[in-house]
């Protein structure tokens, strides 16, 4: 007998944009809370907006929406606040990841929310915190990519390439989860509702934890090596005699000595001083590549892939996108399930979540047009249709 999602009977009240908050709320719906995402009267959340590559929806708002309820909303207004406070009043997380000082503005601050609900938890997600200098700036992905130093470590040594995923967006998104998560468990069992804050820079600094350490105490930064590792080798992209790319990795010296003697066939190399252990190999990482790539270029890809597989040496093809959509750990284990889109849309693939939770169904359901639940949640505060029309003609709603 399936067992309800752990968070069913949770109601998430979300003014969000982009992709920190949503990718938090989106989780939290999986695991079977209510997410009733605020959006703007006329257009919604701007990520909808970013493409129309998913049967003329966005991917990134299709990846980030599933399982929630849209409720168009001008929080700016009187009437608009009045129907905020009301949802409000039966929430239990409130999520904000407004422009610096909106939220303030609004009366909608952590403090101002937590005194007048003192059971409701909040969670504020920005660019730069909520204090110091820097709490007002602009903190878009790639900025933050910069400010943390990422992109320096990103690319080859001739250039800086930015991280093809929004890194600090879902970093922040993670921790969001996370800390609502941990939030609700303390309320559960101590009644109190502690208030979290992510920040978009505090959440890729501490992804930069490893490199900042190195270089705090080494005196200098990993390099940029491209698809290399900056302090392990053999670590890196190879090019078999039909072209294949394949990507090796050795991390102790029992792998190194099974590369040398299984794969190269030079046991000699073992002992050889330029790779005797992990130091020396980085510091001749150019000597020793040329070695591994001599013997790649006398072999197939599919060749070389079982003689290192043979050898236990870890290795993967360098794969497009395309070959992912196709990979056996995804297609065999049945990790893509359908999920409905607004309209007359097909539906489309999505991945289920990653923690499987025994006993447990991910919630996978459809993606919302803008404003889809509006007139629903409305009705469910008691308003009846001719005060509904009324918000409608003065814009508060759409």
């Amino acid at each position: 007998m399936p067992h309800p999602p752990p968070l069913t009977g949770i109601t998430v009240l979300s003014l969000e944009q982009a992709v920190a908050a949503p990718f938090a709320t989106r989780q939290l719906a999986d695991l079977g809370a209510r997410v009733i995402k605020v959006e703007r009267p006329g257009g919604g959340d701007f990520a909808r907006r970013y493409d129309t590559t998913v049967h003329g929806q966005a991917s990134y708002f299709v990846w980030l929406n599933r399982s929630k309820e849209s409720l168009t909303l001008d929080v700016k207004s009187a009437a608009g606040q009045q129907v905020l406070s009301e949802l409000l009043a039966g929430a239990d997380v409130f999520v904000q990841n407004l422009a610096p000082g909106a939220a303030d503005r609004l009366g909608l601050a952590a403090a101002d929310l937590q005194a007048r609900h003192p059971s409701l938890i909040t969670c504020t997600v920005s660019g730069y915190g909520t204090s110091g200098s820097w709490a007002d700036r602009k903190a878009y992905d790639m900025l933050l990519q910069c400010q943390t130093g990422l992109l320096s470590l990103t690319g080859t040594p001739e250039e800086a390439v930015r991280v093809g995923i929004s890194v600090a967006d879902i970093a922040a998104g993670m921790y969001a989860y996370s800390g609502i998560l941990s939030a609700l468990f303390t309320r559960a069992t101590t009644g109190r509702a502690p208030a979290v804050e992510v920040s978009l820079f505090d959440a890729l600094a501490e992804w930069m934890s490893q490199p900042a350490y190195y270089t705090r105490y080494g005196g200098t930064q990993p390099p940029r090596v491209g698809a290399r590792h900056a302090t392990v080798a053999p670590y890196g992209v190879f090019t078999a005699a039909d072209g294949k790319e394949v990507l090796l990795s050795v991390q102790n010296e029992p792998e190194w000595a099974a590369l040398c003697e299984r794969f190269l066939g030079r046991p000699e190399l073992v002992a050889d001083p330029r790779f005797a252990d992990g130091s020396a190999r980085v510091a001749h990482r150019e000597e020793l590549d040329a070695v591994i790539q001599a013997r790649f270029a006398e072999l197939g890809g599919e060749e070389a892939t079982a003689l290192l597989d043979a050898a236990n040496i870890a290795n993967a093809g360098v794969n497009t996108v395309p070959d992912f959509l196709q990979h056996p750990a995804l297609t065999e284990r049945g990790r893509w399930r359908d999920v409905g889109l607004p309209g007359a849309a097909p539906a489309m693939q999505a991945l289920v979540p990653p923690a499987d939770l025994s006993g447990v169904s991910p919630r996978m359901d459809p993606v919302p047009g803008v404003g889809e639940h509006t007139e629903k949640i409305l009705a469910e505060l008691g308003r009846g249709a001719a005060d509904i029309e009324r918000l409608r003609g003065a814009g508060v709603i759409s």
